[in-house]
């Protein structure tokens, strides 16, 4: 009687196993606070700033080529039957956070933007060049993605910022068991790491600190409670199979013995 009332009772056990781990909607949807044709106005005031371990490329170009060439650094690459063919070469933030500028020498570029580089380079070269035109760009833009996301991995920015939204889209979303109402974003602030969290859930996430990733984001998301249960779950599967393959042989010698 015992072994009956346990084959009867172990798929409701089951059953009951399996609802405790599915995820509700309001643990999944995005924005779930945002209403209909609501207008949103982006508070976030974001701009991106070199930090040590940058590698940045800075072109410097005037009317006059040969004036400029000596503020742009070059070397050459064998190319066949043409010779030699000249590459731009980029700069290095160092520990000191200062790159070498050709005749300038050292210039400290960390914690500023690229426009406040630009104003910075115009000012030194004032007295060799007129009305200079100076391209600037971060040559390692990358964010690295972490956790409960389909495509888990390192991925270069093309630009000089991305949303965090952007940044999940590039490694396919979220899974069904990511956790949205407590995505982590760590920093990096040369050399001193810097945790924030971020709730997906909210509109306010737009206004979060870290919307806007800055080079060598890691951004992890978590398993939610369903993903911890199912993994669980998964431990104890062997010792189930076993338990239901006694029960069941237990039954069939009981139901042959009567």
């Amino acid at each position: 009687m015992k072994t009956k009332f346990l084959l009867t009772r172990l798929p409701i056990l089951l059953l009951i196993s399996l609802l405790a781990s599915c995820a509700s909607k309001k643990d999944i949807v995005y924005f779930q606070n945002a209403g209909e044709f609501e207008t949103f106005v982006d508070r976030n005031s974001f701009t991106p700033k070199f930090k040590v371990d940058d590698v940045v490329s800075i072109h410097v170009s005037t009317l006059n080529e040969e004036a400029s060439a000596p503020f742009n650094l070059y070397r050459g690459l064998r190319g066949g039957n043409t010779g030699f063919t000249p590459q731009s070469v980029d700069y290095l933030v160092d520990q000191a956070g200062e790159i070498d500028f050709p005749v300038i020498g050292k210039i400290k570029i960390v914690g500023l933007s690229p426009e406040e580089v630009r104003v910075l380079l115009r000012d030194e070269l004032a007295d060799y060049l007129k009305d200079p035109i100076i391209n600037i760009r971060l040559q390692n833009f990358t964010v690295t993605i972490l956790g409960e996301v389909n495509r888990p991995g390192t991925y270069p920015v093309n630009g000089e910022r991305i949303t965090i939204l952007e940044a999940l889209g590039l490694a396919g979303d979220l899974t069904i068991k990511g956790q949205r109402d407590n995505v982590m974003v760590i920093r990096d602030f040369d050399g001193t790491k810097v945790y924030n969290r971020i709730d997906l859930r909210s509109k306010e996430a737009l206004n979060s600190s870290v919307y806007y990733l800055t080079q060598n984001d890691v951004v992890y998301v978590e398993p939610n409670e369903s993903a911890v249960t199912s993994s669980q779950l998964d431990n104890r599967a062997s010792i189930w199979v076993s338990i239901g393959s006694v029960l069941l042989t237990s039954a069939v010698i009981l139901l042959t013995r009567n």
